[in-house]
């Protein structure tokens, strides 16, 4: 149904029975969908229509058929709103952090993108499988035996010394002793015995005889909790609120502490004013196109055909502006601007990433009535080290949020098709 003012929607439909080639698995006729060709369509009707399962490509639409498709397609919902950060999250987020606030690239250049195959990495690094029986006897050692030659030829290969491998075998035989006279007895209690540890060399291993070591940042509270602790006894010294007032302190510390961090705690920090880099996002409405996407439509399409060529090896020729425009600008959904939606409105946008003046990344989006819906993101190659994939997720998540505190229904962030077989893919899944 068409809104007030707004054109209604005008779709051509085409059958499934025919397979076409699959982009994923590069099977000649194995993708199978139901599809049809959007002239026109209101934000409420697509809603509708990836509440189903159907998504768009530009201005074509289309369902894959999963019980006949070769790559079966899943959609993926999320609830903005409950949505909370895992640990390789904020570890994204805080790699973006450092790297605008000090310039910091040193861990991040040497981190894979999180849409590389694992499978690829095992290959590269020349791993080999081997099942038990192509192992030879040789190899299958007993675990009783005496291992004291073995480890003095691998300490002289090392270049340590005659006193160091004279300790290692001392160290051997103690342990060999002791294992005799422990062992149990058939039929016997073992309660008595007694396990004793040796202080290892340094550098060999932790010290069971001292305390664990603790986190930094757990010490640095504790010790800050303290202090605040002391001062409240000196300035509560004979009150009787001194005990309930150090047993709330001590509670509203531990909520504090234990509070985990939101995507917004890590995207919103203020930058000191000597920050190596700056990093702007701004959404400008593709369709129809503004007058901001019209003046950054080159900038924005030469970071697409970078990506086309370094990321997905297309040949120079292949990412024309036409088939930018047709696939990532042309949308069939109308721009809607109710009083009580978003105040960018609802329809298609692009969300660009602005790095020291310069884009490095795009997402596309649908800004619709009950969700944001992610349709694809590109970006500059040479910024693969910020895992960009991960990172645009993300803030798009923290967008869906901005939205929905003026228009409460929008509430859920669509991340497009999940393909369980495409290594591409894998980022979605965490």
């Amino acid at each position: 149904m068409a809104a007030a003012g707004s054109s209604p929607t005008i779709v051509e439909y085409f059958g499934g029975e025919d397979g076409y080639r699959c982009g994923y698995c590069k099977n000649e006729s194995g993708n199978l969908s139901h599809g049809m060709w959007a002239h026109s369509m209101t934000v409420q009707d697509y809603q509708d229509l990836i509440d189903r399962g159907w998504r768009r490509s530009g201005k074509y639409v289309y369902k894959p058929i999963m019980n006949q498709t070769c790559c079966p397609q899943y959609t993926i919902r999320c609830q903005a709103l409950r949505f909370q950060t895992s640990k390789s999250h904020k570890k994204v987020l805080k790699k973006m952090l450092k790297f605008i606030s000090k310039g910091d690239v040193s861990k991040a250049v040497s981190e894979e993108e999180p849409m590389d195959s694992h499978v690829e990495d095992a290959v590269s690094c020349g791993f080999v499988h081997r099942s038990e029986s192509h192992v030879s006897e040789a190899e299958l050692t007993p675990l009783n035996e005496d291992h004291t030659d073995r480890v003095e030829k691998e300490d002289e290969d090392k270049g340590e010394t005659k006193e160091e491998v004279n300790v290692k075998k001392a160290e051997l035989a103690s342990l060999q002793i002791r294992g005799d006279k422990d062992a149990a007895v058939p039929g016997e209690p073992s309660s008595s015995t007694k396990i004793v540890h040796a202080p290892p060399k340094p550098g060999k291993g932790a010290d069971l005889s001292k305390p664990p070591c603790r986190k930094a940042k757990d010490i640095r509270k504790e010790r800050k909790l303290q202090k605040l602790l002391r001062n409240q006894r000196c300035t509560l010294e004979g009150s009787p609120l001194q005990a309930e007032h150090q047993a709330l302190l001590l509670q509203n510390s531990k909520s504090t502490a234990n509070q985990p961090k939101s995507i917004e705690d890590f995207i919103f920090v203020p930058l000191p004013d000597d920050a190596p880099h700056k990093l702007e996002v701004r959404v400008v409405r593709s369709s129809p196109p503004s007058s901001q996407f019209k003046a950054t439509f080159q900038e924005s399409y030469q970071v697409y055909k970078r990506y086309q060529m370094v990321i997905h090896k297309d040949p120079p020729d292949k990412p024309t502006i036409n088939q930018f425009t047709r696939f990532l600008c042309d949308s069939p959904l109308e721009a809607e601007n109710p009083p009580n939606g978003p105040d960018c409105g609802y329809g298609s946008f692009h969300q660009q990433y602005w790095l020291d003046g310069k884009i490095i990344a795009v997402g596309v989006i649908d800004i619709l009535p009950y969700c944001v819906s992610s349709v694809y993101l590109y970006y500059d190659p040479d910024y693969s080290f910020l895992s960009l994939g991960v990172y645009s997720a993300l803030r798009e998540i923290a967008f869906t949020r901005q939205l929905h505190e003026k228009a409460p229904d929008l509430c859920f962030y669509y991340m497009g098709f999940y393909i369980h077989s495409c290594p591409k893919m894998r980022y979605k899944d965490s």
